[in-house]
């Protein structure tokens, strides 16, 4: 029976949607406030999924080497601010070699998306270590801006593709709304928080990166074909379909901040 002119296929996975998002920020809430060991635990656990859902897609005749780099990654990235950055940054490489040294195939991908997640989680445990609660959320609500944004615009005004061979269905109108959210969202911190009017162009800056990652996980779904990178998330696909954007903002933010400072830990 062909629902389509009913509406219940259409709206058929709702409930599964909310109920998982419901979770998602319920658990990633008690985590940020919560801080140390249970913030690490969870950013180690994230990214791990992450990387196995890269590994499935790269390399999906092979289901041990997610289940391996999965657990590499989370050793790796869960004592991210106990050690020196010394040891912590360059230890980012360790789940993408194991698993390009696995792979028959697009072992250089992997390699390059592996240590891109752990980067990331190095990034976001590092941000609530230095900036506390606040510093993170402030990451979050960018990128979350800068992805409501850009949907709603590209929908309402459309016009020029950004990217078509890419990511066909984001447009310039919607990659310029995000950065307008993301400065907005950054004058609101930097009044709120004190952390300056420097915390705007940061917040582009961190938009654009957002879209990057965003655009580069396209690319990789288009490369091999899959509409979502796995089902973990009822209704929501995997974890990278939801993180992307995260994974490109958390790594400019550590880079930003080992090159100007504002990243203690990361010195």
């Amino acid at each position: 029976m062909n629902d389509t002119g009913s509406g219940t296929g259409r709206w058929s996975d709702l409930s599964a949607r909310l109920v998982s998002a419901l979770v998602m920020v319920g658990v990633a809430s008690a985590a940020l406030w919560s801080g140390g060991a249970v913030w690490q635990g969870f950013i180690a656990l994230i990214c791990a999924a992450m990387v196995y859902e890269m590994a499935r897609m790269l390399a999906p005749s092979a289901p041990a080497v997610g289940f391996l780099t999965a657990a590499v990654a989370a050793v790796v990235i869960f004592p991210a601010t106990t050690l020196p950055a010394w040891v912590v940054l360059p230890s980012a490489l360790v789940p993408g070699l194991v698993g390009a040294a696995m792979m028959r195939a697009r072992g250089g991908l992997f390699l390059f998306f592996a240590s891109w997640i752990a980067l990331a989680g190095f990034a976001f445990i590092t941000i609530r270590a230095d900036l506390g609660p606040v510093g993170m959320l402030w990451l979050i609500c960018v990128v979350i801006a800068t992805d409501v944004a850009g949907y709603f615009a590209g929908k309402a005004i459309g016009g020029p593709k950004f990217w078509p061979r890419v990511s066909p269905k984001k447009t310039w109108s919607g990659t310029v709304a995000g950065w307008i959210a993301a400065a907005l969202v950054g004058a609101g911190f930097a009044a709120w928080s004190g952390f300056g009017a420097g915390m705007i162009a940061i917040s582009v800056l961190a938009a654009f990166a957002a879209q990057a990652g965003d655009i580069a996980e396209s690319a990789v779904k288009r490369k091999v074909g899959v509409k979502d990178s796995s089902g973990l998330i009822p209704g929501h696909g995997g974890f990278l379909d939801r993180f992307d954007g995260m994974i490109g903002a958390g790594v400019f933010i550590l880079l930003a901040g080992i090159v100007t400072g504002f990243l203690p830990g990361v010195l």
